[in-house]
């Protein structure tokens, strides 16, 4: 209980690191054992301290860099130091959608499992799915568009956030509104999808959130909104 400083959840991080390191089907946990273990695994990952966050930016770049072989080092610093499984989970599911994105998209579902399946499936078998999971993302093409572009359009709106809304693209669910033009002129996408139709107030027209990343999967999208945008984005 000293070493886990009354967290509930490190203790019992602590056990797991005990009975994994025994080998054994029946393990004495003593205050001996538990000392030798911690002092093995924990001194140099401080879960509260700098070099916490210092090691989970080395994963975090290992992965942005695709280096599968740095990711799984750091990861297994992180397993070896009773970092929380699920913590672990929720930073490369982060990774999956800034570092990853649209280059390929399947990376957000395969991580989003793992965090399901870490969140059912304790330690030392967990480690085995992040494994998986960060290697995985590591190995995959990689693309910030998608972080990029909501952080421009997040800028441009603090500059432009009281611009109304295009008559054509507001709800009209009553009889004064449709009188009122909301919702007129629209164009059925679906019927017209080459249209070219507003889809920002005026003041704004042109302006360029989204530029798709140099990779397979995103020059797919380039090459379709060339098609449909023209010139207008400059795609």
């Amino acid at each position: 209980l000293r070493i886990s400083g009354g967290d509930a959840r490190k203790l019992l991080n602590i056990f797991d690191l005990v009975v994994s390191s025994e080998k054994k089907e029946k393990v004495e946990i003593t205050d001996k054992v538990v000392m030798e273990i911690s002092q093995q695994n924990l001194a140099s990952y401080d879960k509260n301290g700098e070099h916490h966050y210092d090691i989970v930016s080395a994963l975090i770049k290992s992965i942005r860099g695709s280096d599968p072989n740095g990711t799984v080092y750091w990861l297994a610093r992180m397993i070896e130091g009773g970092e929380d499984v699920k913590f672990i989970a929720r930073r490369l599911l982060i990774s999956a959608s800034e570092d990853i994105g649209n280059a390929n998209p399947n990376a957000m579902v395969i991580a989003n499992n793992c965090f399901q399946s870490v969140s059912v499936i304790g330690f030392p078998e967990s480690r085995i799915i992040l494994s998986q999971t960060a290697i995985y993302l590591a190995c995959s093409p990689k693309s910030n568009a998608s972080y990029i572009a909501i952080g421009k359009a997040q800028e441009k709106v603090r500059k432009t956030g009281n611009l109304s809304v295009p008559l054509h693209l507001r709800n009209s669910p009553t009889k004064l509104m449709k009188e009122l033009g909301y919702g007129s002129d629209y164009i059925y996408s679906h019927d017209n999808p080459n249209s070219e139709q507003e889809f920002m107030p005026e003041e704004i027209s042109g302006n360029t959130f989204y530029n798709p990343g140099n990779n397979t999967k995103e020059k797919s999208f380039r090459d379709q909104l060339k098609l449909i945008w023209k010139g207008k984005y400059k795609y």
